[in-house]
């Protein structure tokens, strides 16, 4: 028992930080914490199932505990409105998602894309994952994420490239809308 405590305890060290901002970088700071305790509420349940490398495994669980709040929410805020309306109150709130604008065209062309790009994107840049260890949280194969990088970087670049192409256009230049290209 005490081996099992003091290979916890290093995980806990070693990748709490990790999973912290594994979680911070998908939903709020408040919520990632309660992701991350979780994750390791998990780990300390399930330790012989946590391999050597913990932190693919990890950023796996992680990723399950937030889409189970996301499904909790949404559930929550469907019976919400019901019975708002069944009050005939307004139960609408306002969508957190609002538009990123013009100000930063990366972070524009991200939001174009799927959440499955955005996600095999995020592993690789921001949590720092190889290709392997990404196939490992997402529960695929290594070349099925390697497929699903390709195809997701691709993707960015393609809305990259449009975005320069829609701000250099000169009727966007002189303020008038872009005529609708028949090949797009």
């Amino acid at each position: 028992m005490a081996d099992d405590r003091d290979r916890f305890e290093q995980i806990y060290r070693e990748h709490f930080r990790a999973v912290l901002r594994f979680a911070a970088a998908r939903i709020d700071h408040e919520r990632a914490k309660d992701v991350a305790a979780e994750t390791f509420l998990i780990a300390w349940r399930r330790l012989d199932d946590v391999p050597a490398d913990p932190r693919p495994w990890l950023f796996g669980v992680a990723r399950r505990v937030i889409a189970g709040q996301f499904r909790s929410e949404t559930r929550h805020n469907a019976l919400a409105r019901r019975v708002g309306a069944e009050r005939g109150g307004n139960t609408e709130q306002a969508d957190l998602s609002e538009p990123l604008g013009d100000r930063d065209q990366v972070r524009a062309a991200l939001g174009t894309l799927s959440e499955r790009d955005r996600e095999v994107l995020r592993l690789v840049t921001w949590d720092g994952l190889s290709a392997a260890e990404g196939a490992q949280v997402l529960a695929v194969t290594k070349l099925a994420f390697t497929v699903r990088l390709h195809r997701a970087r691709r993707r960015l670049q393609r809305e990259l490239e449009r975005s320069e192409e829609h701000m250099s256009h000169p009727a966007i230049a002189q303020g008038r809308r872009r005529p609708v290209d028949a090949h797009q």
